[in-house]
């Protein structure tokens, strides 16, 4: 019986401490900004099902957020009315542009009438940017992706409930630009998006979450005025909206692993 109770004793203590569940909440009036990539099925053995998350699973985030009473923003509405949001306020962010944000997550959206921005990357098809990141990285399991083609890029734009946010020309790796590259990279993506949609880009996410001061001085001087980035975390009442943080959800979340992010901003 004794070993029993230790064994109980054991997990417990696992699983506080792997979640944190006893945390306080980052206060509620404080914007969350949640981070995803795909909204699809797992690809049995593939390297990135994090970027996964299962359409039951996100159907799930998004009904509870709705019954939660959250109120969803795009990223230039977060920037514009920032302070003066109601409590409980998320923007949803997809990376890179895949179609099956059209296919499966808009649907969802719609559904439960939550707005969301997409960052989209230029040169999106067949290009396998994970190698721009890591050399070894060169499955080519995300060139192999779908991406939105230009005509579901417009339709999504002018859906009233998507922004569509600049992501590069082509995934690039900041880091290893140099100011010029680094800067066309930038320029030439908003301009391309702006001449497709007919409206102004203002939002930006820096590829891989890979960033320094330079590139946050040369995507303001690009024009754009919010920036994210991947770093886990909720912003405070003075963010600088070139360097914001986000939630992080993952393809293996389950939906009290996805409240406990929301409640504490990162994965304890």
């Amino acid at each position: 019986m004794i070993y029993i109770l230790i064994v109980l004793f054991i997990l417990l203590f696992a699983f506080s401490y792997k979640y944190a569940w006893w945390k306080p909440a980052v206060d509620w009036n404080r914007p969350r900004i949640l981070m995803y990539h795909m909204v699809r099925e797992h690809i049995d053995g593939a390297k990135f099902n994090k970027l996964r998350v299962r359409p039951t699973e996100f159907e799930k985030q998004i009904a509870w957020l709705k019954a939660e009473g959250f109120n969803f923003v795009t990223m230039q509405e977060l920037q514009d009315h920032w302070g003066r949001h109601p409590a409980k306020t998320v923007a949803i962010t997809f990376d890179d542009g895949y179609l099956d944000n059209l296919e499966n997550a808009f649907p969802i959206l719609e559904k439960y009438q939550a707005k969301a921005t997409i960052y989209v990357v230029i040169d999106r098809h067949d290009r396998d940017w994970s190698t721009y990141k890591k050399a070894h990285h060169n499955s080519g399991e995300l060139a192999r992706e779908p991406k939105l083609n230009d005509e579901q890029v417009k339709l999504l734009s002018n859906s009233g409930l998507i922004e569509i946010g600049s992501h590069t020309m082509t995934h690039a790796n900041l880091a290893k630009l140099d100011d010029i590259e680094c800067l066309d990279e930038l320029t030439q993506s908003k301009q391309s998006l702006e001449d497709l949609i007919h409206r102004s880009v203002n939002s930006f996410a820096y590829p891989f979450g890979i960033y320094a001061a330079r590139d946050v001085s040369l995507a303001q001087q690009a024009g754009y005025t919010n920036a994210v980035t991947t770093q886990e975390g909720i912003d405070g009442k003075m963010p600088d909206f070139m360097q914001l943080q986000r939630i992080k959800v993952s393809g293996k979340d389950s939906l009290f692993a996805f409240k406990l992010r929301m409640k504490l901003g990162k994965r304890a």
